[in-house]
């Protein structure tokens, strides 16, 4: 075996290993922030009064802290994802995998900043207790305001992933690694959040509106659920049409 054939086979045996590992932080990416948001952070949150939130956020410190401690690792997550991703798809096009990986990055630091923000407003109102600078009342609204505006805040890191999920799309449509249908529901689903995120910014009041919600993030978490199994089990293959 020369040297080339031992290099390729090395970024074979990479490839495949990024496939499972992609597979799974995709599925991750979608079970971990539903789950956390279903079973903990939502019984925290009471919506369009940041007091009552940030009461419950004292009352349950421990519940918010695990909260936004599972927040941090799945930010940890958006950078093995990408890593994965860069890896498979580099081959296919290795500028335009750089870039969607650079956008990942920049997507995952976002996200930390966004658990950031509520950990900051938590310590100060425990500081505060010793030294009562502050009134109560001032600082537990800031919590609340921050908690219940976790949605408008996490907007801008969708709009890197809507642009890094887009590129990542395109790479496989391209590569036929995945079947190009699928590909194609990718490229659509994370232009969806795009959309949805710039709404946020532009247009809040109809970004809100739970139906929009439903059309804008529903097709990108089915995607994930379906390219997550399929190269768990399928892999990905040069051949697939």
């Amino acid at each position: 075996m020369n040297s080339e054939q031992i290099a390729n086979r090395i970024t074979d045996l990479s490839q495949k290993k990024a496939v499972k590992i992609a597979g799974f932080m995709f599925l991750f990416a979608f079970i971990a922030p539903t789950l956390n948001w279903a079973l903990v952070l939502s019984k925290l949150n009471v919506s369009g009064n940041a007091l009552a939130t940030a009461n419950n956020i004292v009352v349950n410190e421990f519940v918010f802290r695990m909260g936004i401690t599972i927040e941090l690792f799945m930010s940890v997550g958006l950078i093995i994802l990408g890593m994965s991703l860069y890896v498979i798809l580099k081959p296919i096009n290795k500028n335009f995998a750089m870039l969607a990986l650079l956008l990942k990055l920049v997507e995952a630091t976002l996200m930390a900043v966004t658990v950031l923000l509520p950990y900051i407003a938590l310590q100060v109102l425990n500081e505060n207790s010793q030294t009562a600078v502050f009134t109560q009342e001032q600082l537990l609204l800031p919590i609340g305001l921050i908690f219940n505006s976790h949605t408008a805040i996490t907007s801008v890191p969708m709009v890197f992933l809507g642009l890094d999920m887009m590129i990542f799309s395109y790479l496989f449509l391209k590569s036929k690694y995945i079947p190009r249908i699928l590909a194609g529901f990718g490229i659509l689903s994370f232009a969806l959040i795009l959309i949805q995120s710039l709404m946020f910014m532009l247009a809040p009041e109809y970004a809100t509106k739970p139906i929009n919600q439903i059309i804008f993030w529903a097709p990108s978490g089915l995607f994930e659920i379906i390219i997550g199994i399929w190269l768990l089990v399928k892999g990905i293959s040069a051949e697939t049409a």
